[in-house]
């Protein structure tokens, strides 16, 4: 199982304050972040993409780009790619060249967003929400099989043979799909054979089982051969020397994001009863001493029939810097070692 980071770059108010730290020492601590994970022995650090005053990532590219240049093993891929409202040409040519950078540790998880801004931002209508990301993630594929690619779609012009470059370092950029809920991209996921990366930011892990078994049904359906049908998640998660010190760090900034969010969507304000709950043995926040967030990891993989990766967002604790390494430590350091050697590796 392979374990890692994913950032949202959230800059949040100091809560006493109300004061925001500056986005120039918020971007060098989330490089720091990287530096971190890597030095650590993690797997995987995945910047998000939003277009919101919250969070600094509407260039995710750029920043692991930067992350690249500062590190010298951990794979870096978007957590994820808006490819909804993006060119996948652009799309294919900025990660290609981050592969360059990296020496091949590049990679994208693609998806449509839970957030829309993007859609009117750069001229899109979210009545096309699903066609736009089907039709795009189809350039996207051709781009990766072939240099000059002949393609016609509805969103954008086509392309008659013109040369796609540069290519990346490796023999193919790794394409992952960010699913949220839908059980329609879980089954576009397998059919297509690559890899699914399911965001499960509340409830439990349960639930998303039927989801998971028909990405695989419909993969095995289409002819792929079960390796190719990977599965990750992406949770809620933070790691402390024990469970309430790390739910104490998590806590603040979780609830912030959280109750802003839900404002605006009419959802009702988050409690921490309800933040316990999803810490706890049924819920799918992975928060707490090493311990117990190694043991909830193996018993989502187990629930889930098998992950290949597990990401945690660990974004809403990023007032305090010296939590957050700490925390990136004991995931490195303490986590991942108990989960290898429980699945023998």
């Amino acid at each position: 199982m392979e374990i890692g980071i994913d950032s949202f770059a959230a800059i949040l108010p100091d809560p006493v304050t109300g004061r925001l730290p500056s986005p120039t020492v918020r971007m060098a601590e989330l490089i720091e972040e990287v530096e971190v994970a890597d030095r650590v022995g993690l797997d995987v650090f995945g910047i998000g993409e939003h277009h919101r005053a919250e969070f600094l990532d509407s260039a995710p590219t750029i920043i692991l780009a930067a992350a690249a240049a500062r590190t010298s093993r951990i794979r870096l891929t978007s957590a994820v790619t808006v490819l909804s409202a993006a060119d996948p040409v652009r799309v294919f040519q900025e990660f290609a060249t981050l592969d360059l950078i990296s020496k091949g540790r590049a990679e994208i998880v693609v998806g449509r967003g839970s957030f829309v801004e993007a859609y009117p931002l750069f001229g899109l209508d979210t009545r096309d929400y699903d066609e736009l990301f089907a039709e795009k993630l189809d350039l996207l594929l051709a781009l990766g099989e072939t240099t000059e690619v002949t393609w016609e779609g509805r969103f954008r012009p086509p392309l008659n043979g013109q040369g796609v470059f540069p290519r990346p370092h490796q023999s193919q950029l790794p394409v992952w799909v960010g699913v949220g809920g839908t059980p329609q991209s879980f089954a576009r996921a397998g059919a297509l054979g690559l890899p699914l990366a399911v965001a499960i930011i509340g409830g439990s892990f349960e639930r998303f089982r039927p989801l998971v078994d028909l990405y695989r049904e419909a993969g095995s359906r289409a002819g792929h051969s079960p390796d190719a049908l990977k599965v990750g998640i992406h949770a809620m998660g933070f790691i402390g020397e024990t469970n309430a010190t790390a739910g104490d760090a998590f806590f603040p900034g979780w609830a912030h994001l959280t109750t802003k969010i839900g404002r605006e969507r009419g959802w009702s304000p988050p409690t921490r009863q309800q933040f316990e709950a999803m810490t706890g043995p049924q819920g799918a926040f992975l928060v707490g001493d090493p311990q117990t967030v190694a043991a909830k990891m193996l018993q989502a993989s187990e629930t889930l029939g098998g992950i290949s990766r597990i990401t945690f967002q660990m974004s809403t604790a990023s007032l305090d810097t010296t939590a957050m390494k700490r925390s990136i430590e004991l995931l490195g350091r303490q986590v991942a070692p108990i989960v290898r050697a429980a699945r023998g590796i």
